[in-house]
């Protein structure tokens, strides 16, 4: 799975520092863990945190972990990558379901034209 310096640098801090406190079973394979139950940090425990950090960010929109993936995945393709590099990050068996975020990304595009384009209103003779 890629991933930046940067998020490779916290984790690193998190598994050095954060993660051996929150331990309880120490063959949990998970990366990250509940601070109550110590095992993995699944999305009943995830949503409420998104939901805390995202309504004090002042975002308008609900956050969910479905949201930051498909936030990210529209980001890869609206970017350049290809689409079944998208897929293998995101694990899908079938293209089809990664060519949703596919077609989201080209319908962004058609829209950003139409809004910045000087001539997307005028017609043709």
């Amino acid at each position: 799975m890629p991933i930046g310096a940067t998020a490779l640098r916290a984790i690193r801090r998190y598994l050095r520092e954060a993660r051996p406190r929150f331990l309880g079973r120490e063959e949990e394979p998970a990366l990250f863990l509940a601070s109550i139950t110590r095992r993995r940090l699944g999305a009943k425990s995830l949503n409420p945190i998104l939901r805390k950090y995202s309504e004090a960010a002042g975002f308008g929109k609900r956050v969910s972990p479905h949201l930051l993936r498909h936030t990210c995945s529209t980001h890869l393709l609206q970017g350049g990558a290809a689409t079944p590099d998208v897929q293998a990050i995101l694990g899908h068996a079938s293209i089809g379901t990664t060519q949703i975020y596919a077609r989201v990304a080209v319908e962004d595009v058609v829209a950003s034209h139409a809004r910045h384009h000087p001539r997307s209103g005028m017609r043709i003779p």
